[in-house]
């Protein structure tokens, strides 16, 4: 059944302002480019947005117009578009290197990246082993997992455990440990099992329960489920303090404390995937840094080039290298990626970290946050918003009675009014880049209202 789409906005549509090298480009898009995590039919009624250009906050279209990026392009933009000092870090290292296999080779770029990482990160953790994106982290965290219980002399442990609406990517070990129908279901017959237990999401507390008391309640069911299952466990992987695409569920880090007494207790390793909440997203550089856990796998990608290039790492314990270190191939972790390492990606992401280390970001993102929660008082009251909710520099509420066309719906209006949304479901989210200043987020939330305000009616 053809979608019918909604009443078209009063102001002037994006596409009919495309003139024609736009329209030209969409034509070619659409007849060449199989886009991500669309249904392409859909694009019958609801054109591409050709961008030319990113500056800021902002992108641009061929005729100018512009649209706040207020999801980050995916989570990936942390200093806005097209930043002068990633740029020139990039353009620098063209010069000397583009490219060469890390495997028996090695490159400056790798190795000071490792090293800050490894220093920046919680624990004791490091042995960075680098892949291009985040669903490829999650895979190399999962094998490493099972491998190192193999190396151990105990390869029954190889099952995992995820929470309730974990989304981990989309790859068939990725999709594996999520539990995001929409993503997994059609797969099915393609995954491992997984166990899953109950989210801390704090939506899910009962009346007058605290979002600690029904933290410590799921955390009591994730115990069970351990003592009954440890011994064909490998791991638990987690999104620590919120789970992203499956709808911004944010939990206190009680949670991830007690998964980490619980993983050491029955031996059971704990994967954190902080591919979207690393650095700074949750209000700390690292999500686990608020409940003082480390974990035995770190997952990072998205933010670390400042969203420039494909870039994504692990980080381990020195215990759990150490059980790869052998005289035998096979006991090695032979996992590889053509362009594991690249020089160019590596140095977006050591320019990335000199902006945070010279520009005390996280303590400018606390006063920006908080400029945000004043400014979001309009949304909070509306009366189709609900659960609204804050953590860092993330910003998320559902939209009551919101059917099943409302996320394409919304996504066109916002367009309209120069806004990038892209709702989950009924949920609606900000993730900006941190650059965007308080007459932004102005814009953004009256922009967001006006564009609610026409699909809800």
């Amino acid at each position: 059944m053809k979608i019918k789409p909604s009443a078209p906005t009063p102001r002037k549509s994006a596409a009919l302002a495309f003139g024609s090298e736009a329209e030209r480009l969409l034509r070619r898009s659409l007849a060449a480019v199989w886009h991500p995590c669309t249904q392409m039919k859909y694009h019958e009624w609801l054109p591409l947005v050709p961008v030319a250009r990113g500056k800021g906050v902002w992108l641009y279209d061929f005729d100018g117009r512009r649209y706040l990026d207020a999801i980050s392009s995916w989570w990936v933009n942390l200093f806005g578009h097209s930043h002068p000092r990633i740029n020139a870090a990039i353009a620098e290292q063209l010069e000397q290197l583009e490219h060469v296999l890390l495997a028996g080779f090695t490159h400056p770029p790798a190795v000071e990246l490792a090293e800050r990482l490894s220093a920046l990160a919680p624990g004791r953790l490091g042995h960075c082993f680098f892949a291009s994106d985040g669903s490829s982290a999650v895979e190399i965290a999962l094998k490493m997992s099972f491998h190192y219980w193999k190396n151990m002399g105990l390869p029954a442990k190889n099952g995992f455990v995820t929470l309730a609406g974990s989304y981990h990517g989309e790859t068939l070990g990725a999709l594996s440990v999520g539990d995001v129908a929409l993503y997994k279901e059609t797969y099915e017959p393609l995954l491992r099992p997984c166990g899953v237990v109950p989210s801390p999401d704090s939506r899910l507390a009962a009346p007058g329960e605290s979002a600690e008391a029904w933290a410590l309640r799921a955390a009591a069911a994730l115990e069970s489920h351990l003592e009954r299952h440890h011994q064909a466990i490998a791991a638990l992987i987690v999104e620590p303090l919120v789970q992203c695409a499956g709808g911004m569920a944010m939990y206190p880090p009680v949670y991830l404390a007690r998964a980490r007494a619980l993983c050491d207790r029955y031996r059971v390793h704990l994967i954190a995937d902080e591919i979207a909440v690393g650095f700074g997203r949750t209000g700390t550089l690292f999500a686990c840094e608020q409940a003082g856990v480390t974990p035995d796998f770190l997952c990072l990608s998205k933010g670390l080039t400042g969203g420039y290039l494909p870039l994504s790492v692990v980080l381990t314990r020195e215990e759990i290298y150490q059980a790869f270190y052998a005289d035998e191939l096979q006991a090695g972790f032979l996992h590889s990626h053509s362009y594991s390492g690249n020089p160019l990606a590596c140095r977006a992401a050591l320019a990335t970290l000199d902006l945070f280390q010279q520009e005390n970001v996280l303590v400018v993102n606390r006063d920006k946050a908080r400029f945000m929660n004043e400014a979001t008082a309009p949304l909070k009251r509306h009366p189709r918003v609900r659960n609204f909710r804050n953590t860092g520099m993330i910003w998320a509420f559902e939209v009551e009675g919101a059917g099943p066309h409302f996320p394409r719906e919304l996504f066109r209006e916002a367009l309209g009014r120069e806004l990038l949304l892209r709702p989950l479901g009924a949920t609606v989210y900000y993730m900006p880049p941190y650059v965007i200043e308080p007459e932004e987020m102005a814009f953004l939330v009256k922009s967001t209202l006006e564009s609610l305000d026409a699909v809800c009616g």
